[in-house]
C-alpha cells in the first residue's frame, strides 16, 4: 500500500474532524475522495503531509512512518492545492525551478525537469511570461508543474478545476490520467461528481470524519441498488411540490435543477409521487426512470447534495 491510515483520531476542541479514519491505498490507483464541506477531507490531507498533528493512529506512505520519516516522504509527494500557490513576480520557468529547488533537484537534474514539467502541462512556450498574466486555467496548469517537477511517487490534487473553463478542465483531467500512466498514484480530491467518476479506478466517500463507504463507482452503486431513481421534468419550477415531495415516506432524497427533479425512492411504484404533482395542479411534462448514480449514491449516505455543500 501507498497510504496506509488507521484508526486517525483529531479534534479541534469538542470538533471531532477525524473520527477513527482508515483508509488505504493501493499503488498506481487514481483515487478519489468525495465529501462536503467539513468532512474532513482536508484534515486528513493536512496529516499526511505533517502539516497539521493528530491526537491518535498512524500514518504511512511510501511503506513508511510519517512520524519517523517525514521529510524523506515528502521528497516524493507533490501536491497540488485548492487555493494557487505561485509567485506572480516570478516568470512560470522561475516559479517551477523554485519548487524544484525545494524538492531538491540541482544541475541537470533540475534544468532537465523543468523543462519536462512545463512541456507536460503545455506552457513551456509560455516560460517566459509571469503568471499575473495567466488565465485561471494556465494558472492550474502551472500548479500542476511545480507539483511534480520532481517526478513524485504520489501526487495529492485538492480540487484541481475549481473555477477554470471547461477546455482547461479537460486538459487536466486527460493529465492526471497520463500522470498515472507514468507511474504516479494520485490522490483526486474534487466537488465535480463527474470528474472522480470518469478518472478515479477507487472512490471514498468521506462524511463526518469517517470513510462511510469506498470502491469502484459500479461497486458503490449497487450499495443502493435496492432504490430507484426517477426523474420528473416540470412544466416550471415549483419549489412548494419539492417540500411535499420530501415529505412522502417513501421519498429519500429529492434534488432540483430548475424545473427538473431526481427523486431517490424506495419504491418502484410511482402513484403516490405522481397523485402530489396531480392534487398540487403541478403539470408534468415528462417522467423517466434511471440507474444509481455515484451522486445518488453520494445523496443517499450523507443526505446531503456536494455542489450544496461546496
Amino acid at each position: 500500500m501507498i497510504i496506509e491510515v488507521s484508526n486517525l483520531v483529531k479534534r479541534y476542541k469538542d470538533f471531532l474532524a477525524l473520527d477513527h479514519m482508515t483508509l488505504a491505498v493501493k499503488e498506481g490507483e487514481v483515487f478519489g475522495l468525495l465529501g462536503p464541506n467539513g468532512a474532513g477531507k482536508s484534515t486528513l490531507v493536512h496529516t499526511m503531509l505533517g502539516l497539521t498533528k493528530y491526537d491518535s493512529g498512524e500514518i504511512k506512505l511510501l511503506g513508511k512512518s510519517i512520524k519517523q520519516h517525514e521529510l524523506e516522504i515528502k521528497e516524493d509527494i507533490g501536491l497540488v492545492p485548492q487555493d494557487i500557490a505561485l509567485y506572480e513576480e516570478l516568470t512560470a520557468d522561475e516559479n517551477v525551478t523554485l519548487f524544484g529547488k525545494l524538492y531538491g533537484l540541482k544541475g541537470e537534474d533540475l534544468k532537465n525537469g523543468v523543462k519536462e514539467a512545463l512541456e507536460f502541462v503545455g506552457l513551456y512556450d509560455m516560460k517566459d511570461k509571469q503568471p499575473g498574466k495567466f488565465s485561471g486555467g494556465m494558472k492550474r496548469r502551472l500548479n500542476i508543474a511545480c507539483a511534480i517537477v520532481h517526478k513524485p511517487k504520489l501526487i495529492i490534487m485538492d480540487e484541481p478545476t475549481v473555477g477554470i473553463d471547461p477546455q482547461s478542465r479537460n486538459y487536466i483531467l486527460e493529465s492526471v490520467k497520463k500522470l498515472n500512466e507514468m507511474g504516479s498514484t494520485i490522490i483526486y480530491i474534487s466537488h465535480y461528481m463527474e470528474e472522480v467518476a470518469a478518472i478515479c479506478t477507487n472512490i471514498a466517500i468521506v462524511d463526518k470524519g469517517r470513510i462511510i463507504a469506498q470502491g469502484t463507482k459500479n461497486e458503490l452503486a449497487k450499495l443502493i441498488i435496492n432504490e430507484h431513481v426517477v426523474v420528473i421534468t416540470m412544466e416550471a419550477p415549483n419549489y412548494a411540490v419539492i417540500e411535499k415531495l420530501k415529505e412522502l415516506p417513501v421519498v429519500k432524497e429529492v434534488t432540483a435543477e430548475n424545473e427538473t427533479l431526481r427523486i431517490v425512492t424506495e419504491s418502484p411504484q410511482m402513484n403516490e409521487i405522481l397523485e402530489l404533482f396531480i392534487q398540487e395542479g403541478v403539470k408534468v411534462t415528462n417522467v423517466a426512470t434511471t440507474t444509481p448514480t455515484l451522486e445518488d449514491v453520494f445523496l443517499t449516505l450523507t443526505g446531503r447534495a456536494l455542489r450544496e455543500e461546496a
